[in-house]
């Protein structure tokens, strides 16, 4: 079922109806090493938090991502994949691939420079041939769909918000429903400026919500998925949504990632409320990799 307004979302939800019964945190996570860092400019034309005007430091962001890995191992097994200089986004992988339950979804990207990475055949091969993954490829289909960027999914309700723009269509959003096997989807539009839902929110663990209203392009949508969580919901500003504090990931169910950047963002009473609510907050260096327009959880592709 796919749903487009915050009336409908509402009328149709209830705890009873989706139930959070399915697994809500990944087994697993894989990431895509920033070998030979580089910005894409391509990518600039439709993401403004990108730093097309900073100089980059290719081993610096090397560093940070190793730091990034052996961190995160601490809450799943991580595998790394080899970066290329041909794919500069590829530090993103999960807008590219993804996984549901014996399934790898891949993405189908806006821009050339995320196609060439679609494309890539180890990381396809992984889940085919090593975890016997049913690949679906959604990236031949006239439609755009970048899947875990636009797609923020309640996993244990299987439960879609789904952030339409440039980077994510219509047809997008209905084709990422069918391959997640989601029981709802949610569609809204995202504010003008605005590239990816996942920079302006995020849910944690199927039991907490950190959301930006101001990256909604109607705030009712904001506030009808916040019912949801309610009253675990963390409310960012502005300026907490260009630190990329919208951009986190539970990877467990005590632990609650975020850059560095991003936590610092955080006020006190916010610091609390996911301590409040079981949560760790845990936090690595990610300053050169976020000139390239995303953070942490845009780092992190989630096997389920």
């Amino acid at each position: 079922m796919i749903v487009s307004s915050p009336a409908e979302f509402l009328s149709i939800y209830s705890a009873e109806r989706f139930p959070a019964t399915a697994p809500a945190t990944a087994r697993a996570a894989f990431l895509v090493a920033p070998n030979d860092f580089s910005l894409a400019e391509e990518s600039s034309r439709d993401n403004r938090y990108m730093a097309m005007q900073a100089g980059v430091d290719a081993a610096r962001a090397l560093g940070e991502h190793a730091a990034l890995a052996a961190a995160l191992r601490e809450s799943v097994p991580t595998i790394v994949f080899p970066g290329d200089a041909a794919t500069p986004d590829a530090v993103f992988p999960n807008n590219v691939f993804a996984t549901a339950p014996g399934r790898a979804v891949v993405g189908a990207m806006r821009h050339a420079v995320r196609r060439r990475e679609a494309a890539r055949g180890d990381i396809r091969a992984f889940f085919r041939d090593l975890l016997h993954y049913e690949i679906v490829d959604l990236s031949t289909q006239p439609l755009v769909a970048e899947l875990t960027g636009a797609l923020v999914i309640d996993r244990a309700r299987r439960i879609g918000y789904c952030g339409l723009s440039e980077r994510c269509d219509r047809a997008g959003a209905e084709a990422m429903h069918r391959a997640f096997d989601l029981q709802l989807t949610f569609c809204f539009q995202l504010a003008r400026g605005e590239y990816h839902a996942n920079v302006v929110l995020a849910q944690l663990a199927s039991r907490a919500l950190i959301v930006a209203p101001d990256g909604f392009a109607d705030p009712a949508a904001a506030d009808a998925i916040a019912r949801v969580y309610a009253p675990r919901v963390l409310r960012i500003s502005a300026a907490q949504k260009a630190a990329f504090a919208g951009n986190a990931i539970a990877l467990d169910a005590e632990n609650v990632w975020m850059s560095a950047g991003a936590a610092a963002a955080l006020d006190a009473a916010q610091r609390e409320a996911l301590a409040d609510w079981g949560f760790m907050l845990r936090s690595v260096a990610l300053d050169e990799i976020e000139k390239a327009g995303g953070s942490l959880r845009c780092c992190v592709g989630e096997i389920f």
